[in-house]
């Protein structure tokens, strides 16, 4: 019996509702002001906000897709990143 090819490990750029997620924060203005203010909380006031939009999310019968996406950015250099992302899109650099 062969074993299984190993799978590669996924990364955030894998996930497509968090690119996705970062698209439209670029094409929507409440979306980017949303994302704007909960990513610029201190790292632990983050973390704790992600975790309940998350399960909040899930409660509420979001897709998977959004709240994984979400679940991203709990990471600190995901969200250093996608800030720096989101806020160039608010200024029209991006």
């Amino acid at each position: 019996m062969r074993t299984p090819a190993p799978t590669r490990p996924r990364t955030y750029g894998d996930i497509d509702g968090f690119i996705v997620l970062l698209e439209v924060a670029c094409e929507d203005a409440e979306i980017n002001a949303t994302l704007q203010q909960l990513l610029v909380l201190p790292d632990d006031r983050r973390h704790a906000a992600v975790h309940s939009l998350t399960l909040r999310l899930r409660q509420s019968g979001a897709e998977e897709t959004l709240i994984e996406a979400i679940a991203c950015l709990i990471d600190d250099e995901v969200a250093e990143q996608a800030y720096v992302r989101i806020f160039q899109c608010a200024r029209g650099l991006a």
